[in-house]
This record gives structure tokens, C-alpha cells and sequence, in this order.
């Protein structure tokens, strides 16, 4: 009987751990070794100097976020859905990346699939995704993406 009761006690922390939700920055996102490529305010340092700028396609990915469920604010780029409801996006950290400006590196960009589909009125501000992270490279016309959220929920972004 003693033995199921530790066996217990080691199990349980680790499930409930399992089901904690990450609060990430777009900083999270960036090994450790590439974070130099950031200025003070967690902005990839850019060069817009000359012809015009091209997504720079150095950004490797943070495996072990493989498979958490996080939760992260961004802005948001309509990809699919109707004039209702948006079913997938990329999430960037800042207004007009990959319109106005050259796309961020892909570890700060996230394709989310959002299959509830996101009301359009809550997509102009900063929202939080919350949702699966995986660790997948995707092609997109705008951009090269490192990440990709199965999302679950979205929320009105506060920063309280």
C-alpha cells in the first residue's frame, strides 16, 4: 500500500503540470543563444537600409515548447474565414509586421488555427492565443513561420 502512496505523490505534480497553461512573451520564443538579435524592447533589430528589406531567416525555434499550452499576446493577420469570423492568422508581436515592414524572423511569428473561429471586432486590437504550441515550420507567402497554435481560446489582451 505504501508503495501505491509515493507512487502516487510523484504522479500527481507531474499531471497537474502538465495541464498548467505557459504565459509567454515573443522573447520565449527565441533561443536563448539568438536573444543578442534583440533590441531592449524584445524587437528583432532590423536593417532598412537599401533595397527593400527581406524577412531575415535566421531564427531557430525553442523544441522543448514543443507540445505546451501557452498562452501569448499579439496582433493579428487574417489569412482564412469570412466577413464573421476569422479560422487562421499569423500572430506577430507588433502592429503592421509582415504588412508594413519586413516579416519578424520566423521564431516570432505563429500560424494559429483557431477551427471556432475568432469575431473579426476583437481582431484589431492585441489579443492573447492560448492553445497547443508545435514547433513547425510553415511556408506562407508573407512570411516563413517557426511556430504554429492550435488554438483554443482567444482573449482581450490586458496587461494589468
Amino acid at each position: 500500500m505504501k508503495k501505491w502512496i509515493v507512487l502516487l505523490c510523484f504522479w500527481l505534480p507531474v499531471t497537474s503540470f502538465a495541464n498548467e497553461i505557459l504565459t509567454l512573451d515573443w522573447i520565449d520564443l527565441v533561443p536563448e543563444e539568438e536573444r543578442q538579435q534583440f533590441n531592449q524592447n524584445q524587437m528583432p533589430i532590423l536593417n532598412h537600409d537599401g533595397e527593400g528589406a527581406q524577412q531575415t531567416l535566421v531564427g531557430k525555434v525553442r523544441e522543448e515548447l514543443n507540445g505546451s499550452k501557452v498562452k501569448i499576446p499579439g496582433f493579428v493577420i487574417p489569412l482564412e474565414g469570412d466577413d464573421k469570423a476569422i479560422t487562421e492568422f499569423l500572430l506577430v508581436p507588433y502592429f503592421g509586421a509582415c504588412i508594413h515592414v519586413p516579416p519578424p524572423p520566423p521564431n516570432q511569428i505563429i500560424y494559429v488555427k483557431y477551427p471556432d473561429g475568432a469575431p473579426i471586432q476583437q481582431l484589431w486590437d492585441v489579443v492573447y492565443i492560448i492553445g497547443t504550441l508545435k514547433t513547425q515550420t510553415i511556408s506562407h507567402e508573407l512570411a516563413e513561420v517557426g511556430y504554429l497554435i492550435e488554438g483554443i481560446d482567444l482573449q482581450e489582451y490586458d496587461d494589468m
